[in-house]
């Protein structure tokens, strides 16, 4: 039996989930359009334990979704779980954002691309296939008319993420399925966090770090 918190704070979503084997018991999320994670996510830690009678101590490790995206956000994130792991001496396990976050939609045939957004015309992305098999590496790509294209002359491409939007502006082919207002969630890390418990798959938690994959670059305050 393995009895996982699982921490998600890639984007404005704040969400914690506790699951046991894989299933969810209890999700807590605050989906909205501003950063809550540092007033909000060590409450709804407490509340997923409490609302599943589960003390830290009953946890078998943590699980965290490592990026990439806000770089504020992911950091408060591990900070939380690492902090978690030293305290009551549980494993690390990482979980790819843009690969839960394809798990929100199932398909037939296709891809499903990932995109979480970035600067400007800018986004993080990923491509599965209809098992959730990444086929293409993560990337921070700058959109264009021409963005995805192999995979839209071959067959349907969904676009899920908050990077859908700007996406929807660039790219018009019969192809493109535009799935809205989906943001990463712990509820998908639980089926992925479990598969790595079972193989051992944990993290360095002295050493471990978000997936940034780009440096932080911070912006100059305005006048």
């Amino acid at each position: 039996m393995a009895i996982i918190l699982n921490i998600e704070t890639s984007t404005t979503n704040c969400s914690v989930s506790l699951s046991k084997e894989g299933e969810i018991l209890v999700l807590k999320e605050d989906n909205n359009n501003k950063y809550s994670h540092a007033e909000r996510l060590h409450s709804y830690i407490d509340e997923v334990l409490i609302e599943a009678k589960i003390t830290l101590s009953n946890l078998d490790a943590i699980s965290i979704s490592k990026g990439p995206g806000s770089y504020t956000g992911l950091r408060i994130g591990v900070s939380a779980a690492k902090g978690l792991c030293f305290a009551i001496d549980k494993p690390l396990i990482s979980v790819a954002t843009l690969e839960a976050l394809a798990h929100q939609i199932k398909i037939e045939e296709g891809v499903i691309v990932s995109m979480l957004d970035a600067r400007r015309m800018e986004v993080y992305s990923a491509v599965f296939n209809t098992e959730f098999q990444q086929i293409r590496d993560t990337q921070a790509q700058i959109l264009d008319e021409q963005s995805f294209k192999d995979y839209l002359e071959e067959g349907k491409v969904y676009f899920i993420g908050n990077g859908v939007e700007k996406t929807k502006t660039l790219i018009n082919h019969p192809n493109a399925v535009f799935i809205d207002n989906k943001l990463p969630s712990a509820n998908e890390m639980s089926i992925l966090s479990y598969k790595k418990f079972k193989a051992n798959s944990f993290e360095d938690v002295a050493y471990f770090e978000p997936y940034y994959l780009k440096d932080f670059v911070a912006l100059q305050p305005k006048s």
